[in-house]
């Protein structure tokens, strides 16, 4: 039923930039700490660079706990569901870190998505894809995508410069077991 990949090729980047929503799952070193996982989506947010190379657009959030557990250690798995279709679950496991808008990959890197990134962008999240597998996915329901919530981009666009920067300051500094996430080393 599962089979593991050599890589990501044509059939699965259609799939994977076919999936309105994806979920990120990160956990910091050591057996202590929180175990995050995120949900993702909005069209055109995640990027296939290469067949061991993915990319997304991290918006400012409530939490910057995938930052943190990246600066950590690095580990990240990014997970796809066939919510219409054949069903089907792919995993993309590998090791990840977040460019920063100061970081001079940065504007290559959101060049490379196929829509303009909206205010709040806080990083894009790039991750070498070392293992990627499937499972059968017969579990998973089917659902509709009735289309992307705009929520976070307006909460953003009443925002100044500024402000997004104070709420990433005191927001977005440390996860909640008070990892470095947008602050210090």
């Amino acid at each position: 039923m599962g089979k593991v990949y050599e890589g990501i090729d044509d059939r699965l980047r259609e799939f994977i930039l076919a999936q309105p929503v994806y979920f990120v799952a990160t956990a910091p070193s050591g057996a202590g700490g929180h175990v995050n996982v995120s949900p993702k989506g909005g069209t055109g947010t995640l990027a296939v660079l290469g067949p061991h190379w993915i990319a997304y657009l991290d918006y400012t959030g409530s939490g910057a706990e995938t930052i943190a557990h990246l600066r950590d250690n690095g580990r990240i798995t990014v997970m796809m569901c066939a919510f219409q279709g054949p069903p089907k679950i792919l995993r993309l496991y590998g090791r990840g870190r977040a460019v920063l808008p100061e970081d001079a990959p940065f504007a290559e890197l959101v060049a490379a998505f196929p829509v303009d990134p909206a205010r709040g962008l806080r990083s894009v999240i790039e991750v070498e894809v070392e293992r990627v597998s499937d499972a059968c996915g017969y579990q998973v329901p089917l659902m509709d995508h009735v289309g992307d919530r705009d929520l976070l981009v307006r909460w953003a666009d009443r925002k100044s410069d500024d402000e997004l920067a104070q709420y990433r300051r005191t927001r977005n500094a440390h996860s909640i077991d008070d990892l470095p996430a947008l602050s210090g080393p």
